[in-house]
């Protein structure tokens, strides 16, 4: 019985897997051909039209607005204070954001676990890879570049980069 099981998930996965490649030329991880990426987000309270990778963690406290991406093998931890995702955002594959940081507890093992909210507005692009740490505030329309590690407030209408990101230039208001 378990086998024939085995075989008819095997079949009906392949199914699906041949689907996504003739549709969008895409192979994903095997989660993400069952789970929709748009139900977790709507079931998650995020707004709509936001989408979640199921290879998203989403720890404590998180908000996200409409119509905003979360890519795959991403951090969203809202665990230290809090984590506010706005609108039209783009999560890259990869990044990681922490409201919380326990490295002093490495020195000192009576110390406590560090927290601060997290606030990331309207309009704003994250880079694959990148670090945003606790405490952080990124104004609207903010392009921040691949395998960035955000370690202060970038103010609105910026582009960042670097570790730790710096603002490279202004962007003009459209």
């Amino acid at each position: 019985m378990n086998n024939l099981l085995y075989k008819l998930i095997r079949k009906l996965l392949f199914k699906l897997i041949a689907k996504k490649k003739k549709e969008y030329d895409r192979f994903l991880s095997v989660p993400d051909y069952i789970i929709d990426r748009w139900e977790r987000a709507k079931m998650m309270g995020f707004g709509e039209g936001s989408s979640v990778y199921d290879s998203c963690l989403v720890l404590g406290n998180v908000s996200v607005g409409k119509n905003t991406w979360i890519g795959p093998y991403t951090v969203l931890d809202g665990s230290g204070g809090g984590l506010i995702i706005g609108d039209n955002c783009q999560i890259g594959p990869g990044v990681k954001i922490y409201s919380h940081d326990t490295t002093k507890k490495v020195i000192d093992s009576n110390a406590k676990t560090e927290k601060s909210s997290i606030i990331i507005n309207n309009n704003v692009a994250i880079g694959s890879n990148t670090v945003v740490s606790m405490g952080v505030h990124i104004g609207e329309c903010v392009i921040i570049a691949p395998n960035s590690w955000v370690v202060k407030d970038i103010p609105p209408y910026s582009k960042a980069f670097g570790s730790p990101a710096r603002v490279s230039e202004k962007i003009e208001k459209i």
